[in-house]
């Protein structure tokens, strides 16, 4: 986390933390022999938006899955029927698939 003080006008404020998350992906490894195919899946599973954060409490309203309100493409598909929260409470679950059409030679078996 870095320290930033914040100043208004002439006089300057508390310290204010900032975290910063910096995210790299690899780029796909190429090779003549193998070829693989990368399907990823999101799927937003439970609602975590504290309901009771301005009184210093948690509580939360046990949503357990999202289901868009509207069609894909429109501002409606980002905000859940059951609850009525926006896509981005609701905990984000990415399922990674890679199929290798992997061709390697046939087993050894010494005898």
């Amino acid at each position: 986390m870095a320290m930033e003080q914040v100043r208004f006008g002439n006089r300057s404020t508390k310290m204010r933390k900032r975290q910063v998350v910096l995210r790299r992906e690899e780029p796909p490894r190429s090779s003549s022999t193998n070829s693989s195919l990368t399907s990823r899946s999101v799927r937003y599973a439970e609602c975590q938006k504290n309901h009771a954060a301005g009184v210093g409490g948690y509580a939360v309203d046990g949503c357990r899955e999202f289901m868009a309100s509207g069609e894909e493409g429109t501002t409606a598909a980002l905000t859940c029927a059951a609850c009525g929260c926006h896509r981005n409470f609701h905990r984000r679950e990415v399922e990674t698939e890679v199929a290798c059409d992997c061709s390697s030679p046939p087993p050894f078996n010494g005898a």
